[in-house]
C-alpha cells in the first residue's frame, strides 16, 4: 500500500476518533484532495454532518463520541459512492497512528493531491497543444495554459507559499528538449516569411518587435532571420548575396545548418512576395503551440517526481511555463493596432541613409560632406527598432 493511501486512511481515522480535528482540517483540506472515491465520499460526509451540527462535532473536548458518528458518516457517504460499510470505517480507525497528528496526515493528502492535479492539467495542456497543431489554432492551448497557471497559483496558496517561479537546480531537459516533428505547412510559412522580408526588407520593421529567432521551428530559418536582423541593424543592404555572406560569418554554412543553395533559394526576391506581418503571426502561433507542448512535458516530468515538495514543485512548474508566457505575450502584440508612423521631412529616405552609413564605414579616407552629414549607425539604431519607416 502506498504511503498516500495510508495517509488518507489515517486522516479519516483520526476524525472518526476525534471529530474536533475537522476544525483544523476543514479550512484547507477538501474532498477532491483524496485520491480514492470512497475516502473522498467519507470526508465530504464528515464535512456535511459538521455543517449540519451533528452532536459529535458540537461536543466539548474530552466528551465521549456518540456511536452514531460512524454510522451516520457511512450512511451519508453511501449516497455519494457504493460499497461502503461500517467495518471499513472501523478499519480506518485502526489505521490512525496518532489522532493529534491529523493535520500532518492532512498535509500528506494535500501533497499527493498537488502532484496529481499538476499532472492532470499538464496532460490536458499537452493534448490541447497537439490538437491545435493539427487544426492550426491556438485557442485551446491558450485556455489550458491559463488554467494550469491558475491551478498552480491556487495550490500555492493552499499549501501556504507564494506562487513564484523558481529555476530548478538541475533542469531536466530530457523531455522538454527532445526534437518534435514539425508540420510541413509550418516550415513552408517560415520560408515564405523569410522570402517576403528578403524581397522587401522594410517589412522587417513590422515584425521585429514580436517575432524572435526562437519562434522558427527550423534551425536554418532561425539563422537566416538572425542574418536579416543583423544586416538591418547595421544599416546594410539586404539581398541574396549579403544574407548568404552574413550566414557564413555566423558559421551557419560551415557547421552544416545551411547550404548556399538553400539560402539563395529562400532569399530569391523573384520567387515570393507577400505581407510579412501575416506570416509572422502564423509563425508565432506555431511557436506557441510547440512551446506549450514542451512546457507541458516538463511540468509533467516534475509532477511525476514524488520526492519534490509541493512548494518546490509549484515553483519549478511556474518556471517551466515562463517561455510559454513570453510567447503568449508576443502573440497578443501581433493583434494590437499599429503604432502611429513617425513623420519625416520631405525628401528624406531612412533606408538610403542607412546604406550611406554602411558605405561610409567601408571607406576610411572619405569624410562626410558638411552639407550632407551622415548619422552614425549607433544613433540611427533606436529609430530602426522603435518606429516604422514611412511608406
Amino acid at each position: 500500500m502506498k504511503p498516500l493511501v495510508q495517509a488518507e486512511q489515517a486522516v479519516l481515522g483520526s476524525v472518526f476518533l476525534d471529530p474536533g480535528q475537522l476544525d483544523q482540517l476543514a479550512p484547507w483540506l477538501r474532498p477532491e484532495h483524496f485520491s480514492r472515491p470512497a475516502h473522498a465520499a467519507l470526508y465530504a460526509a464528515m464535512l456535511k454532518l459538521r455543517a449540519d451540527g451533528h452532536p459529535a462535532t458540537t461536543g466539548k473536548s474530552g466528551d465521549p463520541i456518540p456511536l452514531s458518528w460512524v454510522t451516520d458518516t457511512v450512511q451519508e457517504a453511501s449516497t455519494r459512492t457504493r460499497g461502503l460499510t461500517a467495518s471499513y470505517a472501523h478499519s480506518l480507525i485502526s489505521a490512525c497512528p496518532r489522532t493529534t497528528h491529523a493535520p500532518v496526515y492532512g498535509r500528506m493528502v494535500l501533497e499527493g493531491a498537488i502532484h496529481r492535479s499538476v499532472t492532470q492539467h499538464a496532460v490536458r495542456l499537452h493534448q490541447a497543444a497537439r490538437a491545435d497543431a493539427v487544426r492550426g489554432g491556438v485557442e485551446e492551448t491558450v485556455r489550458h495554459a491559463q488554467i494550469l497557471s491558475d491551478v498552480l497559483a491556487d495550490l500555492a496558496h493552499r499549501w501556504g507559499t507564494e506562487p513564484r517561479p523558481v529555476p530548478p537546480p538541475a533542469p531536466n531537459t530530457s523531455t522538454s528538449q527532445q526534437p518534435q516533428p514539425v508540420d510541413e505547412q509550418v516550415l513552408a510559412d517560415e520560408e515564405f516569411l523569410l522570402g517576403c522580408i528578403s524581397a522587401r526588407p522594410e517589412q522587417l520593421l513590422d515584425v521585429v518587435g514580436w517575432l524572435h529567432p526562437g519562434d522558427f521551428a527550423d534551425i536554418g530559418h532561425q539563422q537566416i532571420y538572425r542574418a536579416l536582423g543583423a544586416l538591418h541593424h547595421r544599416g546594410e543592404p539586404i539581398d541574396q548575396l549579403t544574407v548568404l555572406w552574413e550566414t557564413q560569418r555566423r558559421s551557419a554554412l560551415s557547421d552544416g545548418t545551411l547550404d548556399a543553395e538553400r539560402v539563395l533559394r529562400i532569399c530569391d526576391p523573384l520567387s515570393l512576395s507577400g505581407v510579412a506581418e501575416h506570416f509572422g503571426g502564423q509563425v508565432v502561433q506555431a511557436s506557441l503551440v510547440r512551446t506549450a507542448a514542451a512546457s507541458a512535458r516538463q511540468v509533467r516530468a516534475l509532477a511525476d517526481n514524488e520526492s519534490l515538495a509541493p512548494g518546490r514543485l509549484i515553483g519549478y512548474a511556474l518556471h517551466a511555463l515562463g517561455p510559454l508566457d513570453d510567447v503568449r505575450r508576443r502573440l497578443r502584440l501581433t493583434h494590437e493596432p499599429e503604432p502611429p508612423q513617425r513623420t519625416s521631412r520631405p525628401g528624406t529616405s531612412p533606408p538610403a541613409a542607412r546604406i550611406d552609413a554602411a558605405r561610409a564605414r567601408s571607406h576610411l579616407a572619405a569624410a562626410p560632406a558638411p552639407s550632407a552629414p551622415v548619422a552614425p549607425a549607433c544613433a540611427s539604431s533606436p529609430d530602426r527598432h522603435n518606429h516604422r519607416s514611412p511608406s
